[in-house]
């Protein structure tokens, strides 16, 4: 059957499934980045766009790769990304405010954004070569908490909150899958509920501004909670099925901040509706959901560890973003993956999927084989 079909083998073996999926919730990105530019492609779809096909491309090669590099490689790259998150103290570009890139002068690179692949493969790597008989010991306990701190602290210091937490929710979450037992979690949670005023007291004043905005949006709406509450007010005019394409008002009048980036939810809303704001978190679900049943099916402790960290990844990000949206967390600066403008989100987001289906393929083959 396969000699005779129009479509060529290596195109036939492709998981099309995905590939649709995830070209659709971008495609949908896009048609939302046209409309918040008053019906342009520019300055935002095309760019966007353009950045997907070669990020797409690079995710199918990386599918290529088997899971004995990603073994490999584990350690290396994260100690390269520590080594740059080190250099963005001593070098780093400075923009918004903020010290997080390093200038290569042909490229800038935002290391912080790296390391939540590192952390991953990492962690997965080093309880992949631990003993199952020692999940229970403090070996199993200090190495990983000392390498989820250090970048933890580098990248507070930028200061980066979003990318900060994005970090340590993907370390503890391989810490929590590896088998940890469950009171180290629950004792660790009411440590970090006894240091919150401690913490709170670290953070930048914009930062502070941010979480007490998040309890009280309405004690400045015209400042610090500007940002939730034209959010709220561009979802909830949006109603069902939404204004229509073209036709938000907090967006093309500007009322919106970051309507093409953090806050581009909202502006699909505003024009989307309900419908539409649950079409794209179901879409997420079935990403993530994928992610998960590519580790439920993996050969080794190391992929099953990789694939659910990495689609636990993808879910933090789209759930921190969406209750940054709608109020129910502070604005940390987190985008929508594959959906609002900017490369760095999209790149981690693709290599997340170039990953997992170099994960499932190195599963497929060993099965083939028997």
């Amino acid at each position: 059957m396969m000699g005779n079909s129009l479509v060529p083998a290596p195109l036939s073996r492709l998981p099309w499934k995905l590939l649709l999926l995830v070209i659709g919730i971008t495609g949908f990105g896009l048609v939302v980045l046209y409309s918040a530019a008053g019906g342009h492609l520019k300055p935002w779809a095309f760019s966007q766009g353009l950045r997907f096909c070669v990020f797409l491309v690079m995710a199918l090669v990386l599918a290529r790769v088997p899971e004995g590099f990603w073994k490999a490689a584990a350690f290396p790259l994260y100690i390269g990304i520590l080594v740059l998150l080190i250099l963005v103290e001593m070098l780093g570009f400075v923009g918004g405010g903020s010290q997080r890139w390093l200038d290569l002068g042909f490229i800038r690179i935002q290391p912080s954004e790296m390391m939540k692949l590192a952390i991953v493969l990492a962690l997965a790597r080093y309880y992949d070569l631990l003993p199952v008989g020692q999940i229970r010991s403090w070996s199993a306990m200090w190495p990983p908490a000392l390498a989820i701190g250090v970048p933890l602290v580098l990248v507070m210091i930028q200061p980066d909150l979003g990318t900060s937490l994005m970090i340590a929710a993907g370390g503890i979450t391989i810490m929590f899958l590896a088998g940890l037992p469950l009171w180290i979690f629950i004792g660790g949670g009411l440590a970090l509920a006894a240091a919150v005023p401690i913490a709170f007291s670290m953070l930048h004043d914009y930062q502070q501004k941010r979480v007490l905005i998040f309890l009280d949006p309405e004690s400045d709406p015209l400042g610090a909670g500007y940002h939730i509450s034209q959010s709220k007010i561009a979802i909830g005019s949006g109603g069902i099925f939404g204004k229509g394409f073209l036709n938000g008002s907090q967006s093309h009048l500007d009322y919106l901040p970051e309507g093409h980036t953090d806050f581009i939810f909202a502006t699909m809303a505003e024009e989307w509706g309900l419908v539409g704001g649950l079409a794209i978190i179901i879409g997420f679900i079935m990403l993530v959901r994928w992610g998960l049943r590519v580790g439920q099916r993996a050969q080794t402790r190391f992929a099953r560890l990789t694939a659910a960290g990495l689609a636990t990844t993808i879910f933090f990000y789209v759930a921190i973003n969406l209750m940054m949206v709608m109020g129910l967390a502070p604005v940390v600066g987190i985008p929508l993956p594959l959906f609002s403008f900017g490369g760095s989100a999209m790149m981690t987001v693709m290599i997340c999927i170039g990953i997992m289906m170099s994960i499932e393929r190195s599963g497929q083959r060993r099965s083939s084989f028997g």
